[in-house]
């Protein structure tokens, strides 16, 4: 007897994030060393087709080619209108395995449930010997819930490696994620190459040293730290996410969040005669961009060689923890509020949010900024990242403007997520596996009109206490697992304890990817001991 999700005929595969329809037949298909994997005469179709060849003959040692049209895997253009951009079909028969979709991204994703369907050795970087390659028999139709599946990685507090960059959209893709949120700059460190202002990264990538332990211990290490990303590397990766279908957003904080650049270029903040220096506390300073025409073109310049970079339709511009102390005590900062018939510094916040809006909107495309930046009036074509609870977001939709939820209970990565006394050092709160799989990104209190306006929900891992990519790897996953299944399958379809389930299964897919994620076997460093892959 057969239900839309399962048909006791055959197990249930472990799909994460789970697929919105399945049925499971008895029986199995092998893939062999003759398999031939078929795709459109197209360069995205064909890319994909190599990626998974290129996998199947590192795990086994076999020499699957690719080629045009049909194969025993072969992936075809779907007219249905109903998988959308990302949607796919999957078919597993006797006769070979079908994915169909109206796109090379859909098909990328089928690819990722395909994968998921082999044994979990599919996943190992080099030959496993004596494996069977079946995938079970299966109809899969599956369609994303959102639009927005995205992670962020805060690399101002603590630079991550390129090849780490690397490996994180790597896992962003194997969960159905499609946007990277790549947070580059901050008061602690500049980590982008902007040509036409050097010292950004020649001083403000460099911190004289960082905070050791707990913010409450104000302990420092007395080590110089620094580290940054010239726009060559940027396009490196740019392109590495592009062949994986992820979506890069730079973020350039504004107007607060600004020491680094002030350190730099001291002319820009409130107190041309300071001596800035790189931030070496956690938390926010009272030092933030003077909204003078100088700094404001300095901000259009930095944007315009991002923008230049990043073909992302959004750009970031934070928003976020702007003090208005300067401001109040600044006689330009007041006369302009006069001048420009301000209502106060938050209205100062909203002028220069609303012009690097329209500098962002006249390149063609559009700003995003956390919920602060609804304070003093919301910019007409901003989309709002809601992280101070719901409420912001909830203001913003019933405004009709474009939210992504990221509120800190549900998809903050960097709180604690077992007890404080068992873990490493962390910011503080508690938010574990089961919260962030709980999470609903479409507030009960919309309705159905403004609820269009919540494009998805996003995990957001600042980096303050995470000084390594392991630390990074172990306080992510698996919660950000949890949060690609809230983003991509139905709620009605949403369970933990079955979820809970195909993640153990998902461990040993993650342990073959070297992932150092929460729950491995870990030494006193809370980095992972490496089991045999056998």
């Amino acid at each position: 007897m057969c239900s839309l999700w399962f048909c006791v005929s055959g197990a249930q595969p472990n799909i994460i994030p789970k697929p919105t329809q399945m049925l499971v037949a008895k029986g199995e298909w092998t893939l062999g060393a003759k398999t031939k994997i078929g795709a459109p005469a197209d360069a995205k179709w064909t890319k994909v087709a190599e990626m998974l060849a290129g996998q199947i003959n590192k795990a086994s040692g076999y020499a699957v080619k690719t080629v045009k049209g049909k194969g025993d895997i072969t992936f075809t253009l779907s007219s249905d209108a109903s998988l959308g951009e990302e949607g796919y079909r999957l078919l597993v028969t006797p006769k070979g395995v079908t994915i169909q979709s109206r796109t090379a991204k859909g098909a990328f994703y089928g690819v990722q449930s395909l994968l998921q369907l082999l044994p979990v050795e599919i996943f190992s970087p080099a030959v496993v010997n004596n494996v069977k390659w079946k995938v079970p028999y299966v109809t899969i139709k599956d369609v994303p819930r959102y639009a927005y599946r995205g992670l962020m990685l805060d690399v101002g507090r603590h630079f991550m490696p390129l090849d780490f960059v690397k490996k994180y959209i790597d896992l962003i893709a194997l969960h159905k994620q499609n946007q990277f949120h790549w947070h580059l700059t901050e008061d602690q460190g500049w980590r982008i190459e902007i040509k036409k202002y050097p010292e950004l990264t020649t001083i403000g990538s460099k911190r004289k040293e960082t905070m050791k332990g707990h913010y409450s211990d104000q302990k420092y290490d007395g080590k110089p730290y620094s580290g940054f990303y010239t726009q060559a590397e940027i396009k490196e990766v740019l392109q590495y996410a592009e062949d994986r279908f992820v979506n890069v957003i730079p973020e350039i904080e504004l107007p607060g969040h600004a020491l680094a650049a002030l350190a730099a270029y001291p002319q820009l903040g409130n107190n041309p005669d300071k001596i800035y220096e790189v931030g070496t506390k956690w938390g926010v300073y009272d030092d933030v961009y003077m909204p003078r025409e100088e700094t404001l073109k300095f901000l259009e310049d930095v944007l315009t060689e991002v923008i230049d970079l990043f073909p992302s339709k959004y750009i970031h511009i934070g928003g976020d923890e702007c003090p208005k102390t300067q401001w109040k005590e600044s006689r330009f900062a007041q006369d302009l509020i006069k001048k420009e018939n301000l209502k106060d510094e938050h209205g100062l916040q909203s002028y220069v949010i609303k012009r690097v809006d329209k500098f962002i909107t006249s390149k063609g495309r559009r700003m995003i900024g956390w919920d602060e930046i609804l304070e003093g009036g919301l910019s007409p074509n901003a989309t709002v990242m809601s992280w101070r609870g719901t409420e912001g977001g909830i203001a913003a939709a019933k405004e009709r403007h474009d939210v992504i939820m990221t509120p800190n209970n549900f998809v903050y990565l960097d709180h604690y997520q077992a007890d404080a006394k068992t873990q490493p050092v962390a910011i503080g709160g508690f938010t574990d596996l089961a919260e962030s799989y709980s999470y609903d990104p479409t507030p009960k209190e919309l309705s159905a009109d403004e609820a269009k306006h919540i494009l998805g929900v996003q995990g957001n891992v600042w980096t303050e206490y995470m000084k390594t990519p392991a630390y990074v790897e172990y306080m992510v996953w698996p919660r950000a697992i949890a949060l690609a299944e809230v983003a991509w399958t139905p709620t009605d379809k949403k369970d933990f304890a079955d979820f809970s389930k195909r993640m153990e299964i998902h461990k040993k897919r993650l342990d073959y990817l070297s992932v150092n994620y929460f729950g491995a076997p870990i030494n006193d460093k809370f980095e992972y001991v490496w089991p045999e892959k056998k």
